[in-house]
């Protein structure tokens, strides 16, 4: 069979393969043109799910007649001015959408610049150009599509769901331009010029109120590397990732790096199986990272990714430490603000840290020393003994002496599972159990891992391309405690490993690997790390149903609060409730 050269209609129907999945792919592509095209005013209504008709308006800056005609040959764009595809500054730069739409379907656009006597309007089966009526702006119609293919309308789910993955994109623009006013089916509105804390309620729900921590971060390594945005508190989750958006040089995206680095943020403080809320707003030079990887553009390449990671990592784990530390402000329905982190002094108190030194995973840690794990009566105070706090401020009467106590003094313990203490203004519910396990794991965390050097090395065989994969990242390995080099072309050892670690290394070396070479990155060592002392954490830890007396209490209350991520169990469960005394009288009607 000779070769030859497709008609433009099959190729504009293959291209609209790649950038039209579905009506959300359409909406998609004429917002972020009308984005570019310096709109603040967005209106999109769709019918039937978008089979109908999807119809965008806007206020931006409009086309002349020349440009309207160009903008539905392929690869015409006016956002990419030079031939530099690194250098990139609008949603879009392909040249592909508006043909691609317009071979599956009856598409009309009515335009107008400003500066011509008139708008004009074009339809895009007969592309004919007349003039138009049309005073400002830019509207886009399209009608019946994938009336021209239709073997792609089977694929289509019902009206219902195919409006909900409209919503989705429309979301996830709104929150990449706070600036910008969204109006869909005249049903969502997401006001021009709203605040970044009220848009994230209006997109995610009121539950966020309140519960939402602030990032804002740059590099220190001289970089334009920067992080700001929103993550939710450990103890506000959901059962999947519907509620993270996260962005790259105002470009929504869906990145495996962003993702594994917000879920390795988050390990220590919520299940594997419960997923954080975000709103995260990554920058970086246009040079560092590239977009044009795929036709939805929503995946990007970073240029070290590694190090990109790093960085969410550790910012993000450093906020959460201070979910505690930090009173959280929250805004009710009237527009005032109460303290919800009740009890915490002056902007809160700082963790004493611990000295870290090396430790022994068979030895029980000294994590919380006057409340031993085993269920044993603790020796009673004598006489001589000097007063608690707690003690002597009822001897004084100074009965609201709470300054250095965020917790509030102990009053005594429910069920053998809670201790109750009271603040100056508040009565304070914790959880013994998970208190202590989040003290042990600290502890266990902040503690250098023990390495226990090997006589005879455990040599395992892979492919060339594994062997280069799992030595990219020996550094992070050697950190968890694993050292390894290369044995051969197509083998590594491992000269030492963490004492009492028994696992398959064969299968997790290879798992590594794997990873490594589909992400660029590999999280599953420090998963296996963080299981490890949590578990261990949890089996050697308070329990409930355990007794203790006011002093254990006391000096558990006093551990948490200088424990970092005190707030919740290494299972995301929360450590302690506040109540204020105010709520409390409503409930007697006060």
């Amino acid at each position: 069979m000779s070769v030859r050269v497709l008609p433009d209609f099959l190729i504009n129907q293959i291209a609209a393969g790649e950038v039209v999945e579905r009506p959300a792919s359409v909406v998609k592509e004429l917002v972020e043109n009308a984005l570019d095209a310096g709109a603040d005013q967005i209106v999109i209504d769709v019918v039937d799910g978008g089979r109908t008709l999807i119809s965008v308006i806007d206020n931006g800056a409009g086309m002349s007649c020349d440009d309207l005609k160009t903008a539905v040959m392929r690869h015409a764009t006016s956002k990419l001015p030079t031939d530099d595809l690194l250098n990139i500054n609008f949603m879009g730069f392909r040249g592909e959408a508006l043909p691609s739409i317009a071979s599956v379907s009856d598409m009309e656009i009515d335009t107008c610049n400003g500066v011509d006597a008139n708008g004009w309007h074009l339809d895009c089966n007969t592309m004919q150009v007349k003039p138009s009526d049309w005073d400002s702006g830019t509207r886009i119609r399209v009608r019946n599509l994938f009336g021209r293919t239709p073997a792609r309308l089977k694929f289509l789910r019902a009206d219902r769901a195919e409006l909900m993955s409209v919503l989705d994109v429309v979301k996830r623009l709104a929150m990449a331009r706070t600036d910008v006013g969204f109006v869909l089916n005249n049903k969502w509105r997401f006001p021009k010029n709203q605040d970044l804390v009220e848009r994230i309620a209006a997109v995610m729900g009121d539950d966020v109120r309140g519960r939402m921590l602030e990032i804002d971060a740059k590099s220190l390594s001289g970089s334009n590397l920067k992080i700001t945005g929103f993550v939710s508190e450990p103890t506000l989750r959901r059962a999947s990732s519907v509620d993270q958006y996260l962005f790259v040089n105002g470009r929504p995206v869906k990145d495996k790096v962003l993702v594994t680095a917000l879920r390795a943020a988050y390990m220590d403080v919520m299940h594997a199986r419960e997923f954080p809320l975000c709103a995260l707003y990554l920058t970086l030079d246009s040079h560092a990272v590239d977009v044009n990887v795929s036709p939805a553009k929503t995946e990007v390449h970073f240029l070290e990714p590694a190090h990109v990671r790093a960085f969410i990592i550790k910012n993000l784990r450093d906020r959460l430490a201070q979910t505690m530390q930090q009173p959280v402000v929250a805004k009710n329905q009237t527009g005032e603000t109460h303290n919800v982190n009740r009890g915490v002094n002056n902007g809160g108190f700082k963790p004493q840290g611990v000295a870290p030194e090396r430790f022994d995973f068979g030895l029980i840690p000294g994590a919380f020393m006057v409340a031993a794990p085993a269920c044993q009566k603790m020796p009673q105070a004598t006489e001589s003994c000097v007063k608690t706090d707690f003690e002597q401020a009822q001897v004084d009467n100074n009965v609201h002496v709470f300054d250095d106590m965020p917790l509030g003094r102990v009053v005594g313990q429910v069920g053998n599972k809670y201790i109750i203490a009271q603040t100056a203004d508040s009565m304070v519910v914790i959880d013994q159990h998970a208190a202590h396990e989040r003290i042990t794991y600290e502890k266990l965390r902040n503690h250098a891992i023990k390495s226990q050097p090997l006589l005879t090395p455990i040599v395992i065989n892979l492919r060339e391309e594994d062997v280069a994969a799992i030595l990219s990242v020996s550094d992070e390995m050697r950190a968890s405690g694993v050292h390894i080099d290369a044995f051969g072309d197509d083998a590594i050892a491992i000269f030492e490993k963490p004492a009492d670690w028994d696992f398959d290394w064969g299968k997790l070396v290879k798992s590594v690997a794997e990873e490594v070479r589909a992400n660029g990155h590999s999280s599953g060592l420090g998963e296996k790390l963080h299981l490890k002392l949590a578990n261990y954490a949890c089996h050697h830890s308070v329990r409930a149903g355990q007794k203790l007396d006011i002093h254990q209490m006391d000096a558990l209350l006093r551990d948490i609060e200088n424990t970092e991520r005190g707030g919740q169990c290494n299972h995301g469960r929360p450590v302690y409730k506040f109540f204020p005394i105010t709520e409390i009288d409503s409930w007697f009607e006060r």
